[in-house]
């Protein structure tokens, strides 16, 4: 049996470059070598996209000195790469299947997802409107809103909005939630541009900091309780896994607590009260189904110890894959290694 030639996307224009790197090396050492040949494809920061020779060179960043570009023609009759060198000199290899380990815009939101499409690849993970929705805080929140399942309290803001009237967004906000209340970019993740405010003076400056990020903005209830998290696998009908729970070293879990803090910690199969795991579990599967999810996603909630309820948080249809990340370790306890949780994700790309 011929092996299949799997293209590995990592890096990307968004925040989380760094953590797409760390779960690329994760991925790609996962993969059976006897099943899969894998060609290494970095975009940089500034979206040069370039073939990389080796894990290592992931490690070391060696691999932002590649000297061979990479292109993926869109003709859905090739599936084909194109890399050239400074030399000028043409060289092309057909793609069986694409896995993007591809973090935040550009990557989890629909984009390359499109571009798989038009390519005619198969492609591990969510397709083009589930990706798209479900990176988009604000429509996620649409979407759950009719499913019946208890959310945040939210108001949605947008950058202009503010800044032709910051006051008339602060009344707008202040009318509907108490403090504190949390901050989110809607379209970016691993925690990046969010932040807690206390009061009018803070709500404006966090308001301005997403701003930074994105030019959609999405204020929310604070909800006191414990950060809970399900992996659900499958095509579009998922199967939830256990749940495990964020212990952050922090007022609340951003990216320099979740990936720079080594006090953070991730405990499998925590106890809590009775019925909130079949909870999780059920609710985790409704959303993954409802934003038409396939192949793998993280949903995350909180258990509101205050009120005694499970509240959903967010879904993230490309979770990380590195050492601390919850998704494989939640497949691990569920009774899948990394070697077999990537490869079945492979396999299941030609379902789609």
């Amino acid at each position: 049996m011929s092996k299949k030639r799997i293209a590995l996307f990592f890096g990307g224009q968004s925040t989380e470059h760094e953590v797409s790197c760390v779960s690329a090396v994760t991925i790609a050492e996962a993969l059976d070598p006897a099943l899969y040949d894998v060609e290494l494809i970095g975009i940089t920061k500034n979206g040069r996209w370039l073939a990389v020779p080796d894990t290592e060179a992931i490690r070391s960043g060696a691999w932002k000195d590649s000297k061979v570009s990479v292109l993926l023609a869109p003709d859905a009759g090739a599936r084909t790469l194109i890399k050239y060198g400074e030399d000028g000199v043409y060289q092309t290899e057909v793609i069986d299947v694409a896995f993007p380990a591809l973090h935040g815009r550009f990557g989890e939101d629909g984009t390359i997802q499109g571009l798989f499409e038009l390519a005619g690849i198969p492609y591990v993970g969510c397709g083009v409107i589930a990706s798209a929705i479900s990176m988009d805080k604000w429509y996620t929140k649409q979407v759950v809103d009719h499913l019946g399942i208890r959310q945040a309290d939210y108001v949605g803001v947008k950058k202009e909005e503010f800044e032709q009237d910051m006051d008339a967004v602060l009344d707008r906000v202040e009318a509907k939630l108490p403090y504190p209340v949390f901050v989110k970019p809607c379209n970016s993740g691993s925690s990046c541009g969010i932040s807690k405010a206390k009061n009018r003076e803070e709500l404006a400056a966090a308001l301005r900091f997403a701003g930074g990020h994105d030019r959609k903005i999405l204020v929310e209830e604070a909800i006191i309780g414990r950060e809970l998290e399900c992996a659900v696998f499958g095509t579009y009908k998922g199967e939830a896994s256990g749940i495990g729970e964020i212990l952050a070293a922090a007022d609340f879990y951003d990216y320099d607590a979740k990936y720079n803090n080594p006090e953070s910690m991730t405990v499998i199969d925590p106890e809590v009260p009775e019925g909130v795991r079949e909870e999780i579990r059920a609710d985790a599967v409704k959303i993954f189904e409802a934003v038409d999810g396939f192949g793998l996603a993280r949903v995350d909630f909180f258990y509101d110890t205050q009120a005694g309820e499970v509240v959903f948080n967010e879904i993230n249809t490309l979770p990380g894959f590195t050492g601390i990340s919850m998704y494989p370790m939640l497949q691990e306890a569920y009774g899948r290694d990394r070697r077999s949780l990537v490869g079945a994700l492979v396999e299941m790309a030609d379902q789609r």
